[in-house]
C-alpha cells in the first residue's frame, strides 16, 4: 500500500466501505466532488496507476458517466467509476527541498537516474590536464573543432562536419 499523509501507527482503514476517512479505498464513483485522492486505477482492478509520487495528490470534480478527476499536473482526465482511488495525499511531500549535504550524495543522485555529473571545462583547467586549458583569460586558442583523424589525447570539443565526398558525388551521376 502507498502510504498515506497524516496516517498514524494502528490506525484502522478500510476497503470498500463508503467511509470517506484517510487512507480508505474506495472506487471514485463513491467518493465525494472536492475530497483529495491518490492511487488511482486506470482499469477497474488493476491495482492502481495515477498519482503515486511522494506528497502528490488529485481532486475528484465531476460525476457523470465517467468521474473526471484533476491529476497534479493540472489535467482533467476521465476514469471510470468502479476504478478504486485511495482518500488523501501521498506520504513524503517536501522529500526534493532537503539539500545535499556534499557532492558525493548528488553524485550518487545523478547516478541512479543514469544522468551525467558535472565536469569542468575544458578552458578552466591547466594546459597539462586539457587541450584548452592554461592562458591568461579562459578562450580555447585554437578552432575547437577537432578532425575525426585526431588522435585520441587531441580529440577534444566538437568534432568538424564530415568532408564533403565529391568524387562519390560525381560517380553517382
Amino acid at each position: 500500500m502507498v502510504a498515506c499523509d497524516g496516517l498514524s501507527v494502528g490506525q484502522r482503514v478500510s476497503y470498500g466501505t463508503p467511509n470517506i476517512d484517510r487512507g480508505n479505498t474506495l472506487p471514485l464513483g463513491e467518493i465525494p466532488e472536492g475530497t483529495l485522492v491518490y492511487n488511482i486505477e486506470s482499469l477497474p482492478g488493476d491495482g492502481g496507476r495515477f498519482v503515486r509520487a511522494a506528497g502528490a495528490q488529485a481532486v475528484i470534480v465531476s460525476h457523470g458517466h465517467r468521474t473526471v478527476v484533476q491529476l497534479p499536473s493540472g489535467q482533467f482526465q476521465p476514469f471510470h467509476p468502479d476504478c478504486r482511488a485511495t482518500i488523501g495525499a501521498v506520504a513524503g511531500a517536501g522529500r526534493g527541498d532537503k539539500p545535499f549535504t556534499k557532492a558525493g550524495k548528488k553524485w550518487f543522485s545523478f547516478r541512479s537516474f543514469s544522468k551525467a555529473y558535472f565536469t569542468v571545462r575544458g578552458v578552466a583547467k591547466n594546459p597539462v590536464d586539457h587541450p584548452h586549458g592554461g592562458g591568461s583569460h579562459q578562450h580555447v586558442g585554437k578552432p575547437s573543432t577537432v578532425g575525426y583523424d585526431a588522435p585520441p589525447g587531441r580529440k577534444v570539443g566538437r568534432m568538424s562536419p564530415q568532408p564533403k565526398r565529391l568524387k562519390e558525388r560525381k560517380r553517382r551521376r
